[in-house]
């Protein structure tokens, strides 16, 4: 999952999610298998009932109204901020090296890789880099806030300031695909500048990733380009109708806030207990270290448990929160067990 220093077309990137590969190598896990890989809420938002025309018509002029004032005002992203609807965060993360080529660039990790794949892939120099002032003087710097997947947060201000200390014609991306639950922590409402774009992911927060769906917050000029990359239908029906109620619901949004709180405490709690130190997270995820992490992935997914191991750092795993009280049940039972730790 690391970041690195390279040129040319990087190694395929790993991802949670593998619930068909983790098959393949425990055939004789327990089943249903419980996902514990990646940072999704359990507690999808309900899918509305959708007009046939959804479906059975190209996204017209109105669909995408809707879904720009939702999001606009979900991400306080006020008059003259451009809010571009994609095929999640993901497509505007392969975008971006083609629609603003950059030689050089500078990643804050350890992070999400695929940033780092990405720019490799274009032919940018890509460097790992620790502070927030060895951006300065890259094409291109990338922030992830809060961070996966050790949670770790910036300060808007802090951001700010990194973004004014970018040359001239440099670039801050701030991937806040996981900004959700933490709206006072997001930079979307400064997005004008033309220094800055931020990207948001609607799947993670909302549980819902199989209907991709996110957005890029950037300038007026950088966002025409990123729709002109994007072409006139870039999201579907369904997703554009599902993410225009979704986004709309305050109150949904809170109270998922609330409830993954108190499940990530839960989790937490169970992890301790069980000898791991809770090493970071967000309200999504729970990043933990133990000297013994690949045997203890080893025993979870055994059990059926997918948790996401990284082979840069042996000593972590990232859990996601369990969906129910089977599932809460079954892992607390597997971390336990004697042979785990």
């Amino acid at each position: 999952m690391t970041a690195h220093s390279a040129i040319g077309a990087p190694p395929v990137v790993a991802h949670g999610g593998r619930l068909d590969a983790a098959r393949r190598l425990y055939p004789n896990a327990p089943q249903p298998w419980i996902d514990l890989s990646t940072g999704v809420n359990p507690r999808a938002y309900p899918l509305p009932p959708l007009a046939d025309d959804a479906f059975t018509r190209l996204p017209d002029d109105d669909a995408f109204a809707a879904i720009d004032s939702a999001a606009r005002k979900a991400y306080g992203a006020p008059a003259g901020i451009d809010v571009v609807p994609g095929g999640g965060a993901q497509a505007f993360i392969q975008m971006l090296p083609r629609v603003f080529p950059a030689r050089r660039v500078a990643i804050l990790g350890f992070t999400y890789a695929e940033h780092a794949a990405c720019w490799a892939a274009s032919g940018a120099h890509v460097d790992t880099v620790e502070t927030l002032d060895a951006l300065a003087g890259a094409d291109v710097g990338v922030i992830v806030n809060p961070n996966n997947p050790d949670g770790r947060s910036i300060e808007p201000q802090d951001i700010l300031s990194a973004a004014a200390q970018m040359s001239q014609r440099g670039l801050l991306i701030v991937d806040e695909s996981f900004m959700d639950f933490t709206p006072e922590r997001s930079v979307a409402r400064f997005a004008q500048n033309e220094s800055l774009v931020v990207l948001r992911s609607f799947g993670k927060a909302y549980g819902l990733p199989g209907l991709r769906l996110g957005f890029a917050l950037c300038s007026r000029a950088r966002g025409a380009k990123l729709r002109a990359a994007l072409g006139p239908w870039a999201v579907s029906g369904p997703a554009l109708a599902i993410g225009a109620r979704a986004l709309a619901d305050d109150a949904w949004r809170a109270n998922a806030a609330r409830a993954c709180a108190g499940d990530a405490a839960r989790l937490d709690a169970l992890l301790i207990r069980a000898g791991f130190h809770i090493a970071g997270g967000t309200t999504l995820f729970r990043l933990a270290a133990h000297p013994q992490a690949a045997r203890w992935f080893t025993h979870l997914a055994a059990r059926g448990i997918l948790s996401r191991a990284f082979a840069e750092r042996p000593d972590w795993l990232r859990f996601g929160l369990p969906r129910d009280e089977s599932a809460w049940a079954r892992l607390a039972a597997a971390l336990e067990s004697v042979d785990g730790g």
